[in-house]
Order: C-alpha cells, then sequence, then structure tokens
C-alpha cells in the first residue's frame, strides 16, 4: 500500500512538472482500511427508514417483505442494507460531487501562495508518520489583513494525514484531460487523526482545520463572499469601467475585484481554526465543526435547520455542504431574494476573478455573465458546477431542500449518496478512551448531573431532548441563529423525487409530498428565524464530548492542556484544547468569564462573533457544588461514548 501511495504522488508531480496524459482522467482519495481506523463500538443500522421513521431489521422479515406493503419507495422508505451503508462510508471519504472545480479552478485554492506541489512535498516529507497538522510552506508572499506572509514560510493548515497514507484526509484529487485539481469530501471537517497513534478517527471534528486561513490564500475568495461580513456589493464599487447587462436589462458596476478580494481575505482569515462559515447571509458567522456522532442528534445544524426528510433531516444536513457551501454559483437563481443582488451581478462577482482563465468572465462585452458561464459550464443543465439536481420546488426552498438544490450524481438515484452516507454516519460512535475510568466517580457524576437539573435537556440515550431553544433562553452569540431567516421569501412546500427515481432525473418522475405535519411550527420558526423569531440553537447530544472540544456554537469555550484561556490562548498558537480542562470552563462560570476575556481581547474574534459566553448553567462552588463533585460530573461528561 505504501508504495501505491509514493506511486500515486510521483505521478502527480509528473503531472504538475511535465503536464503529461492530457487526455487522460483519474481520480484518487483515501478510503482507510479498518486497521487503520480507532476501533468503536458501531451501532446496529440495518432496516428501512421512511421519512425519518425507522423501520429496525426484524428476525424473519426481510426488506423484500417491506416493499409489499405501504414501507416502499414509491411512498419514500429507503432500504438501510450493507450495501449502501457501504456507500456511505465511501461517499464520506471519497465524494466531491465536483467541487474541485469551483474549488481549484473558480476559487483557486492552490492557485496562489497555498500549491499543491508544496503539499504533496510535505506528506512526502512525513514518510508515512501521519500528522494532525500539516504545515504546509508558502510559495510567494502574500499580505491579509495587517499580516504578512513571506514565501518560504511554514503555516498550520490543520489538515490531516493519517499514518502510513500520502494523501491528505477528505481532500481527492482529480486529474482531468491535463488539469490537476483538488476537492473536499466529508471526511475533511468531520474525521480527525488520533494525536496519539495517527489513526482515524471516524465522526470526531477535526477541531484544528485552518480553513479560513486556507480559504483566505486562495486567489479569487471573492467567490465566497456570501459567507464573509459584506454587507452590500455597491461598497467596493470604484469604477464604472466593469459593467454588466443585468437580468432586468440594466447596464450595472460589477464591485472591484481587489478590494474585494482583500475583504473577504481578511475576514477568512479571522475565522478561528476548526470553525467553518456553512451560512450564506453575507456575514461572518463561522461556528464549530460538528461531530458525526449522529444517531438519536436530531435536528440537525446548530440551528436545528435539518428536521425534515429522510433519517430525521440527516440526509437534509448532509445535503448542506455540497449544494451550498462547496458551490457558490448554485444559489445564482436565489440571489436576488437572499443577498438582494441580481443574477447577473452575482455570477459576474464570483467569476470576474476565476484562477482559471477558461472560467473568467471579462466585464463590459456584449455576453452576460449567465451566457458566458453556460458555454463553459462542465455540468451544462445544472444550476452550478457541482453535480446538483433541481428538486420540485426548485427555484424556491424548503425544509428537505433548505438549499434549493439536492446533490445527485448521474448513475444514482435520486439523493441516494446524502442517503447512504446519513446512514452510515448514524452508525458511528465515539472511541471508549484509552485510559480506564473510576465507575464510582462516573456513578458519582452522573448523580451530580441530575442533581444540577442538566437532564431537563440532555435527556435519555442520546442525551438531548431533540429541542431548538430561542437564543435569548440559551444566552450565546445570536448572530448566528438568524443566519437563515431571508429563506422565507422563498419558502415553498416540502416536496421530493422518489428515492428510487434515477439521475438525470426523468421527465414525468413521480413527486412525494414530504410529511411535516408532525412537525412543532414553532421549532422550525426558531430553527429558521422566520416571522418575528429572533432564531435559536438546538440542543446537542453530549456523546463524545471527549473528541469535540472546544465547546458552545462558536467554539469559544476553550482551555489548553496547561491552563491557556480561550481562542487566543489555545487554536490561535496552534494549541489544541484539552477536553476536561475545556469542560471545566463550560461549568464553572469563574473560569468561564476568564475564558470570555480572553476571547473578548482578540478583534478578530470579536469580529466574527466569537465569545464563549452564554449556556449559564453552572456546576460549581457558588451553585452548592464541591470541586469533587465538579470533577466527577466532567469525568461522566468524558465517559459518554455511546448511547
Amino acid at each position: 500500500m505504501r508504495k501505491l501511495y509514493i506511486l500515486i504522488i510521483i505521478f502527480l508531480l509528473l503531472f504538475i512538472g511535465g503536464g503529461f496524459f492530457f487526455n487522460s482522467n483519474a481520480e484518487y482519495a483515501l478510503l482507510p482500511e479498518k486497521d487503520d481506523v480507532v476501533k468503536y463500538e458501531a451501532n446496529h443500522q440495518t432496516g428501512t427508514d421512511i421519512w425519518g421513521e425507522w423501520i429496525g431489521t426484524e428476525a424473519g422479515k426481510s426488506f423484500a417483505d417491506h416493499s409489499k406493503t405501504s414501507v416502499s419507495a414509491k411512498h419514500g422508505a429507503i432500504v438501510v442494507d450493507k450495501q449502501l451503508l457501504q456507500l456511505g462510508r465511501e461517499v464520506f471519504y471519497k465524494e466531491t460531487f465536483g467541487n474541485e472545480v469551483f474549488l481549484t479552478d473558480m476559487m483557486g485554492l492552490v492557485n496562489g501562495p497555498l500549491t499543491m506541489a508544496n503539499i504533496a512535498k510535505e506528506v512526502i516529507s512525513l514518510k508515512g508518520k501521519g500528522t494532525t497538522n500539516l504545515q504546509v510552506e508558502l510559495a510567494e508572499d502574500v499580505t491579509i489583513g495587517d499580516r504578512t506572509y513571506k514565501k518560504g514560510e511554514k503555516i498550520d493548515t490543520g489538515i490531516d494525514v493519517p499514518k502510513g497514507s500520502y494523501l491528505p484526509l477528505g481532500m481527492p484529487v482529480v486529474w482531468d484531460h491535463g488539469k490537476l485539481r483538488i476537492g473536499i469530501s466529508c471526511a475533511a471537517c468531520h474525521a480527525t487523526v488520533d494525536p496519539k497513534t495517527k489513526k482515524v478517527v471516524e465522526g470526531a471534528p477535526n477541531n484544528d482545520l485552518n480553513a479560513g486561513l486556507l480559504m483566505a490564500l486562495a486567489t479569487n475568495s471573492a467567490a465566497y463572499f456570501t459567507h464573509a461580513d459584506i454587507k452590500s456589493l455597491k461598497s467596493y464599487i470604484r469604477s464604472m469601467d466593469r459593467t454588466v447587462m443585468d437580468s432586468k436589462g440594466r447596464k450595472s458596476s460589477l464591485p472591484d475585484p481587489q478590494l474585494l478580494e482583500k475583504e473577504v481575505d481578511r475576514i477568512f482569515a479571522s475565522w478561528p481554526r476548526g470553525n467553518f462559515d456553512s451560512t450564506i447571509d453575507m456575514k461572518a458567522n463561522p461556528s464549530q465543526i460538528p461531530d458525526s456522532f449522529t444517531l438519536g442528534d436530531h435536528p440537525y445544524g446548530w440551528s436545528g435547520f435539518a428536521t425534515a426528510g429522510p433519517f430525521r433531516g440527516l440526509a437534509t444536513f448532509s445535503n448542506n455542504v455540497h449544494a451550498q457551501n462547496a458551490d457558490s454559483l448554485a444559489q445564482s437563481e436565489l440571489s436576488e431574494a437572499l443577498f438582494g443582488v441580481d443574477k447577473e451581478v452575482y455570477i459576474g462577482t464570483i467569476l470576474q476573478n476565476a484562477a482559471n482563465p477558461k472560467f473568467r468572465y471579462k466585464p463590459n462585452g456584449n455576453e452576460k455573465p449567465s451566457e458566458f458561464f453556460a458555454k463553459v459550464d462542465p455540468t451544462p443543465g445544472v444550476v452550478g458546477v457541482n453535480k446538483l439536481v433541481a428538486p420540485p420546488q426548485f427555484p424556491k426552498v424548503s425544509l428537505v431542500a433548505p438549499d434549493g438544490l439536492v446533490a445527485s450524481e448521474p448513475g444514482y438515484r435520486f439523493n441516494e449518496q446524502n442517503n447512504a452516507v446519513a446512514a452510515w454516519q448514524n452508525t458511528i460512535n465515539p472511541p471508549s478512551l484509552s485510559a480506564k475510568m473510576d465507575a464510582r466517580q462516573i456513578a458519582r457524576g452522573r448523580d451530580v448531573f441530575v442533581q444540577a437539573g442538566c437532564i431537563r435537556c440532555h435527556a435519555g440515550a442520546y442525551f438531548t431532548n431533540n429541542r431548538v431553544v430561542a437564543a435569548k433562553v440559551v444566552g450565546t452569540e445570536p448572530s448566528r441563529a438568524q443566519a437563515l431567516k431571508k429563506t422565507e421569501k422563498v419558502f415553498a412546500e416540502a416536496v421530493f423525487y422518489a428515492p428510487d427515481t434515477p439521475v438525470p432525473v426523468p421527465k414525468n418522475a413521480k413527486v412525494l409530498k414530504v410529511p411535516t405535519e408532525h412537525l412543532d411550527t414553532e421549532q422550525i420558526r426558531l430553527a429558521f428565524a422566520h416571522g418575528d423569531s429572533k432564531g435559536g440553537y438546538k440542543v446537542p447530544s453530549l456523546i463524545g464530548l471527549s473528541w469535540s472540544a472546544p465547546y458552545l456554537h462558536d467554539g469559544g469555550v476553550a482551555v489548553g492542556p496547561n491552563g491557556e484561556l480561550g481562542l487566543t490562548g489555545t487554536l490561535k498558537k496552534g494549541i489544541v484544547p484539552d477536553a476536561r480542562n475545556s469542560l471545566r470552563a463550560l461549568i464553572d462560570r469563574t473560569l468561564r468569564q476568564q475564558v470570555i476575556w480572553a476571547n473578548a481581547s482578540d478583534p478578530q474574534l470579536r469580529a466574527v462573533h466569537v465569545s464563549g459566553d452564554g449556556h449559564r448553567y453552572w456546576i460549581d462552588p457558588q451553585a452548592g457544588f464541591t470541586r469533587e463533585e465538579q470533577e466527577a460530573m466532567i469525568d461522566y461528561l468524558l465517559s459518554l461514548t455511546d448511547p
């Protein structure tokens, strides 16, 4: 296997240097063997899902028996068997849905100071030892905000490389007719490498992934401007010489590409490591990358917006990355309603500084941006460049398609890959802690947990009541809770194609109404901040806390192994937060205040709404608990590794 990896890297370097095999097409992504994964007790998940209702495999009853009843694909049923679970694991590690085109050709992720050659060089230099933080040498000088990075300087990427691997985790490489591209799969964010063994930990968040800086180093980060704090594109217009004909037949100016790029870079570089802004509200709202220990943790997403459809909304949540976060062009039909930006101005802004000249739009011509893009679109007939399908309600959005579109590749069935990865994620549990914990101490911690009233929200087998709580009640940073408010303008009934519908979707394909009547309308208003709602945050499961520090949706509750305070003292200095110490800050008001002060001292964290404040439920001396009881509670929380 090692020789194979080395051979692949050599070929990739040859491609970069020599441009061989112009007519070839090849893809390679890391799919770790079972022996290369930290062991865990998997949940048994074979059966049938029908719009979130689960029918487990019963003795003497086969899947074929289900198909003879109303539980069939034509009614929305999805059979979860070994084949679907295997597909789900492959999708998790390998599938990009074509986002390598947007990331490489349009955003220019590896076309500037960060290069594919330098990434490959650093991976090879590990000699198979693995790392939790690939340090990569920059190929040129670059200034971002008030900091200048020098050529030859090594940056912390937070990219993980497992032991024995010669490819990064969750970063598939594609060679397509003379062009080398890099994409992103689920595993880049939702799996990590164990610092001790360098084996893969499936489902644990990559809590030091430096996603903001990586995107800031791209040559056209402005293609992602809706994830930054850009109040209006008009503020970045410096000349009337860069114009397009908009969708209403008027001449409209594009923003200055360098000015917009500079501001977007500055904002992205302010994101804390381990955070990502998955919302498109033109505000800076990075939140902590969530874990993928998903069974029973519905609704999904920090605000609980993914609540309807297969697997209780988990397939909807899985779709979010590829239908929205990895292809800004996918929102072009909704840009007016969501951003107040005309469709032609929106496309022109994204493409005017595209890394690949093939996709670079030149204003002031007779061609509209949409007409230009249609000529170079690698997925004609589909909105954007990723492999997406327009569900029946498009261009409006719905509870099962809050992004408007659904990631589905030709040759598969509609939404099949999202369903598969959702089903597989529901099998994942965090590994047990390597150090044995005292059973009496854990039992004592459980008693404290109950006595303190934590069980009112974090109840049941999955330690959540599956509710969304108003942001005002939680008391955490409220900005992100309102990120989906504008979707109310384009909200429609939840309808989907039947799950056995082939892709491409044929004419007259069967359309199903997705059951939503059982959902609490007030909870939906909170999750989407619709109406006069200020939004809210879901009550997360507590399973896997030992792998998911720092804490709260903004990831602001962070304390290092030696008492380093806040994100300023930990991740911003390359120090991974310690789970035990960070949990102590979560429940001890004195320590928490010190963390909040540390975060508040950093203007970058203030600018992107990261504070570590809120969730003021204390287990400390002021609340009547001893230090011993506090430590027992922490031991109990760290012990939660399966339902």
